[in-house]
C-alpha cells in the first residue's frame, strides 16, 4: 500500500515560560506574511540536520468557528456535512486536557461521563505555539511543515496554510525549536509543478523565513523538502518526473539545500520506485534522500526485514555517494474511520514498533530521523498527546493509548534523539524508565 500519495489525495478533497495570547479570530491576511520580529530563543542547532530527531507537521485541521471558513476539514471525510459519527476522518483523539478555552471547539461527540467532547484547530495561533513549546519539552528538534502544493493556488486554503506557518515560525523561534517546509506534490497537476518554485520565492521576499534564527539549515544553505519525487505509476499517477527535476533545479539554483522525498525501493528501483535509468542522477542532485516507509511494513519481523533490505543498504549506498540519508519511522498506522478498514491495522505495540525502527535505523548508521507525523490522527500515526479515553457512543469507535500516558510516544521520540546522539545505551526494549511513564 503506498498510503501517503493515495491518502494525501482523499484527505486532500476533503476540502481539496512565554505567554501565548488568545487568537481565536484570524487577523488580517497580510499580517500571517510579515516578517518575524519577536523573541528567539537558541535551542536546537539549526545549521544541520545531523544527530537531529525531525517530525512532520500537518497543521490541516480546522473547526467551523476558527476564522478559516474551512468547516471541519480533516476532521470529517465529507465537510459538507456535521461532524458526527459515520462522518469521522480521524481513528485518534486529541488529549486536549491541557488547552485553554479558547483554543477549544465543541464536536456532536461525547465521552463516557456524558461530557462533550472538545477538539483544536491549526488555525489557532496559540495551539499551534503549545504543539511547538511540547516539542522543546520532549526534546524534539524541529519540524517539516507540511506545505501541500494543490492548496496553495486556493485562496482559502492558501491563508490557512500562510497562517499555520507563521504561527510555526512563531512557535519555533519562541521554543528554540527549528521548522523548514516540506512541499508535498501530491494531487497537483504536472502543469503546476514549477509554480512551486513561486510560493517559495513569496515566503523568502515577503516573510523573510530564510532570515529567522530558526529556519532549518544543512549544507551551509536554507533547507527545503520535496516530496513525491522518484515514484513509479502503479497506484495512480505521480507527479511528473521531468517537472519535479525542473523544481529541484530551481530550487538549487535559489541557493537552497534539498530534500527529496522519493519511494522506498528508489536504490534497486524495485517496489515504488521509478524505473527511469535517471532515477538515481536526480536523487544526486539532492542534498538529503528521505524514502518513505509508512505502511510499507506492519509488525516487529516486518521492521526487521525492511532494515535488512532498505535502510541498512540504502545509509552505504548514500555515504558511498556522499549524500545524507533520512529514513522514515512511524508509530503505527490505523485508516478506520476514513477508509473502513481494521481499526489499528498496524498497531503500535505499546511503543514498540516505533521503537524498533529507531534501534534497526541506529544499528544501520542513521544519524538523522524523521518522526511521521506529529499531529496526524487522520491515520493514526500522530505522537503529540492524545486520550486514552476518546468518544464514545453510537458506534463510534477511536484508537485508546493502551493504558499508557498521553504523552508517552513524545517522550519516546525524545529517548530516540539521545540515542541517536549516543546519549543513552542501545536497547531494544522500550526504555520505560520511570520518568518515561510519569
Amino acid at each position: 500500500m503506498n498510503f501517503k500519495q493515495t491518502r494525501q489525495t482523499l484527505l486532500c478533497a476533503l476540502v481539496s515560560g512565554v505567554c501565548i495570547t488568545s487568537a481565536h479570530a484570524a487577523p488580517e491576511k497580510e499580517d500571517v506574511l510579515k516578517p518575524y520580529t519577536g523573541p528567539s530563543v537558541k535551542g536546537a542547532d539549526p545549521s544541520t540536520l545531523k544527530g537531529k530527531v525531525m517530525t512532520g507537521y500537518q497543521g490541516w485541521f480546522n473547526c467551523p468557528d476558527d476564522g478559516a471558513n474551512l468547516a471541519w476539514t480533516h476532521w470529517a471525510k465529507n465537510i459538507d456535512r456535521p461532524f458526527q459519527p459515520g462522518n469521522i476522518a480521524v481513528d485518534l483523539w486529541p488529549d486536549v486536557s491541557e488547552y485553554d478555552n479558547d483554543e477549544l471547539y465543541t464536536t456532536p461527540f461525547m465521552y463516557a461521563d456524558g461530557s462533550t467532547a472538545k477538539t483544536f484547530s491549526s488555525h489557532n495561533r496559540k495551539t499551534v505555539l503549545r504543539h511547538f513549546k511540547w516539542m522543546a519539552d520532549y526534546g524534539i528538534d524541529g519540524a517539516f511543515v507540511q506545505r501541500f502544493a494543490n492548496g496553495i493556488f486556493d485562496e482559502r486554503m492558501r491563508y490557512h496554510k500562510d497562517r499555520v506557518l507563521s504561527s510555526v515560525r512563531e512557535g519555533a523561534n519562541r521554543y528554540g525549536r527549528t521548522y523548514t517546509l516540506m512541499y508535498d506534490l501530491t494531487g497537483i497537476p504536472d502543469s503546476q509543478i514549477i509554480k512551486v518554485f513561486d510560493d517559495w520565492r513569496m515566503l523568502r521576499e515577503k516573510m523573510h523565513i530564510t532570515e529567522d534564527p530558526a529556519f532549518q539549515h544543512h549544507n551551509g544553505k536554507p533547507l527545503v523538502a520535496i516530496w513525491g519525487v522518484g515514484f513509479n505509476g502503479q497506484i495512480k499517477k505521480r507527479p511528473d518526473f521531468d517537472q519535479c527535476k525542473k523544481l529541484i533545479e530551481k530550487f538549487k539554483a535559489d541557493g537552497c539545500s534539498v530534500m527529496v522525498g522519493t519511494a522506498t525501493g528508489w536504490r534497486a528501483q524495485s517496489r515504488d520506485a521509478s524505473p527511469r535509468k535517471d532515477l538515481h542522477s536526480l536523487l544526486l542532485t539532492a542534498d538529503v534522500i528521505s524514502p518513505w516507509s509508512v505502511g510499507r511494513f506492519g509488525d516487529l519481523p516486518g521492521v526487521e526485514r525492511h532494515a535488512k533490505k532498505y535502510w541498512s543498504q540504502d545509509v552505504a549506498w548514500a555515504r558511498e555517494h556522499n549524500i545524507d540519508y533520512m529514513p522514515v519511522i512511524f508509530p503505527g498506522f490505523s485508516w478506520h474511520n476514513l477508509m473502513g478498514t481494521t481499526l489499528a491495522s498496524i498497531p503500535r505495540l505499546d511503543g514498540q514498533f516505533m521503537w524498533a525502527q529507531i534501534v534497526a535505523n541506529k544499528k544501520a548508521g542513521a544519524d538523522m530521523i524523521y518522526i511521521a507525523m506529529f499531529d496526524e490522527v487522520d491515520e493514526a500515526t500522530a505522537i503529540f498527546k492524545c486520550t486514552d479515553q476518546p468518544p464514545t457512543g453510537d458506534g463510534v469507535k477511536f484508537l485508546t493509548m493502551n493504558g499508557l500516558p498521553s504523552d508517552f510516544y513524545l517522550r519516546l521520540t525524545g529517548q530516540a534523539g539521545k540515542l541517536l546522539r549516543d546519549e543513552i545505551p542501545l536497547t531494544v526494549k522500550v526504555p520505560l524508565t520511570i520518568d518515561l511513564i510519569k
